[in-house]
């Protein structure tokens, strides 16, 4: 019997795993990016309503006091 090292088959990563790795990162950062628009936009959309209502609501409240006086 010989003491040689045996050369494990398969080891490390294969040109499709390397590929497969780099298009789940690639479809993970553009999925990212949507999900983090898409929070952005809904999140301002908010702030622009709160303006609105807040301006309307003051004006409404200077004017319903004008007419107190």
């Amino acid at each position: 019997m010989s003491n040689k090292p045996v050369k494990a088959k398969g080891s490390g990563l294969r040109k499709l795993d390397g590929a497969l790795v780099v298009a789940v990162g690639v479809v993970g950062v553009i999925v990212a990016f949507v999900v983090l628009h898409f929070v952005v936009s809904f999140v301002w959309e908010v702030v622009k309503i709160a303006l609105i209502v807040g301006v309307v609501g003051g004006l409404f409240w200077a004017l319903t006091r004008r007419r107190r006086r």
